[in-house]
């Protein structure tokens, strides 16, 4: 299983960004996606979380800003990033259990200028 994350960049605070994560097989079978970051001198932390059966979970600092969403389709899970803030920057990095297997993808970079 490869993941691909894409959309990061430099942005204003206050200003959004819209995440992707790109499965190489149907995400349908996957028990999780979630989103993790890692900041400058921090440890890695899980951003988001949506399993399976729909339900999502947010890190507390995110909720109601952050909003995960999939597409079956697409095979994609997208992280909808409103009003972020300069404490947002980190590599933001995507993360899948298939099989009973944590698959990680190579993360992509935001950027958030005060």
């Amino acid at each position: 299983v490869q993941l691909q994350a894409s959309g990061g960049g430099l942005v204003q605070a206050g200003g959004s960004l819209r995440l992707s994560c790109t499965a190489s097989r149907s995400i349908f079978s996957f028990n999780y996606i979630s989103w993790y970051r890692q900041g400058p001198g921090k440890q890695r932390e899980s951003v988001a979380t949506i399993t399976s059966g729909g339900t999502t979970n947010y890190l507390d600092s995110v909720k109601g800003r952050f909003t995960i969403s999939r597409d079956y389709a697409k095979n994609t899970v997208y992280l909808q990033m409103n009003g972020v803030k300069p404490e947002d920057t980190a590599v933001y990095y995507c993360n899948a259990e298939y099989d009973s297997i944590r698959h990680w993808g190579p993360g992509t970079q935001v950027t958030v200028s005060s």
